[in-house]
């Protein structure tokens, strides 16, 4: 019986998962979807946290794959942005979707991230989708975004604290490095 295998991204993955991307976001109008170039120029900054890049192996295949990378939410009267994460992009092969794997590769990296203490998540999305692993409206989170005016799609998760006495979530202008602008 072949299982699903989770796992952070290697190197030698970067190829697989440009194919999963560019599978899962294909369009007809653009030769390279700008979810791939989002990722490859994400690798290379500030953003890139490894242990959050993480893929959906299925017989040896990458599958599926979901990214967390650091953004920073400015408050009013606060000098030093606090760190949150950005969901995003996340994909799955078309001949493997609707089987659980995207669901299983974002509980993954979501997980992850509750590992390493992290505390807040930004999406911009599908509500219905998100909604099941506890994403909800962002603004009624206090977060604001260039995508605020879209409602419903920008979407926010508080992460189980590491400690009971763990600060609340930061609220505020969320911050994305600067590859984000391109897509």
């Amino acid at each position: 019986m072949t299982t699903l295998r989770l796992r952070p991204e290697d190197p030698a993955d970067t190829g697989p998962v440009r194919r999963v991307l560019a599978a899962a976001f294909a369009r007809p109008d653009v030769a390279t979807p700008p979810e791939v170039g989002l990722v490859d120029e994400l690798r290379d900054s500030d953003a890139w946290i490894p242990e959050l890049a993480m893929v959906a192996e299925y017989g040896g295949e990458v599958v599926g794959y979901a990214l967390l990378t650091r953004v920073r939410v400015k408050s009013d009267g606060d000098p030093t942005p606090a760190p949150a994460l950005a969901l995003g992009p996340v994909g799955v092969a078309p001949h493997r979707q609707r089987v659980g794997h995207g669901t299983a590769v974002v509980q993954a990296a979501l997980d992850a991230a509750t590992e390493l203490g992290e505390r807040l998540v930004v999406v911009l999305g599908n509500p219905a989708y998100y909604r099941r692993f506890g994403f909800g409206r962002a603004d009624r989170m206090g977060l604001t975004s260039p995508w605020s005016g879209l409602g419903e799609p920008w979407q926010a998760l508080v992460l189980p604290p590491a400690t009971s006495d763990a600060p609340a979530p930061p609220r505020g202008e969320v911050l994305f490095p600067p590859p984000w602008s391109k897509v």
